[in-house]
């Protein structure tokens, strides 16, 4: 085997390593993966603190393939289901997951 052949199947083999660590999993996200939640989650956080019925400071935010997690504190049942309606609107959630309490 000649030197040009070796190289080509050393830098395949490296291209398809790399390639493999960037797959998603069930526990673990892919790259595009938690770029996209991480502009989902960006997305529901300005929507919650544009929203005057919601104290978006009080509530935080959290994504995993598209499925959105909030948690805080709200002061009343209303303003909880609010916030968990606006993040249902904004595109890309799949899923809502409301873990916000009420004080």
């Amino acid at each position: 085997m000649n030197f040009k052949n070796m190289t080509r199947i050393i830098l395949a083999v490296a291209f398809s390593a790399l390639l493999a660590a960037c797959a998603g999993t069930a526990k673990q996200e892919s790259t595009g993966e938690y770029i996209d939640d991480t502009v989902i989650t960006s997305r529901v956080k300005l929507v919650l603190l544009n929203d005057p019925a919601v104290s978006g400071l009080a509530i935080n935010v959290e994504t995993f393939k598209g499925t959105v997690q909030l948690a805080g504190f709200a002061k009343t049942v209303t303003e909880r289901n609010r916030a968990a309606q606006l993040a249902r609107d904004v595109k890309g959630v799949r899923q809502v997951k409301n873990d916000i309490l009420i004080r």
